[in-house]
């Protein structure tokens, strides 16, 4: 596929393998979407704070993320940038449908914990540490 107008990292958990495919695909325009799902480990109204604006309707561009989980995040992305490729490393089934490539298909019930995790479970930030 592609080649890629750029890359578009779902923030936080897609910067790195957005970052890993960006190189790979000698990509060097990449945007970002932040969308803000959880406060702390509580779910809560999904919130836009940065919207891919350089991506327009995100035709020729490749949406990352780390995993696709419930689909909330995917949902609200999608409907940002419907023209655009979505690709992530996980997916889980509720939103499997929402992807258009995924590497591996996971349980709805599977934690994931990846490389750049600091521990298997939520942990404060450091910015939070007085």
């Amino acid at each position: 596929m592609g080649p890629w107008a750029g890359v578009v990292a779902i923030t936080r958990g897609g910067l790195i393998p957005a970052a890993i495919i960006a190189r790979e695909l000698e990509c060097r325009l990449i945007e970002t979407v932040s969308v803000v799902t959880y406060h702390d480990e509580e779910q809560g109204q999904p919130q836009v704070i940065k919207p891919p604006a350089a991506a327009g309707d995100g035709a020729g561009w490749l949406i990352v993320d780390d995993l696709v989980d419930t689909g909330t995040t995917a949902r609200i992305v999608r409907a940002l940038l419907p023209k655009a490729h979505f690709a992530t490393v996980y997916a889980k089934a509720a939103g499997k449908p929402l992807v258009d490539t995924f590497i591996t298909e996971v349980s709805q019930d599977t934690w994931i914990l990846f490389p750049w995790d600091t521990e298997p479970q939520f942990v404060a930030p450091l910015a939070r540490q007085s």
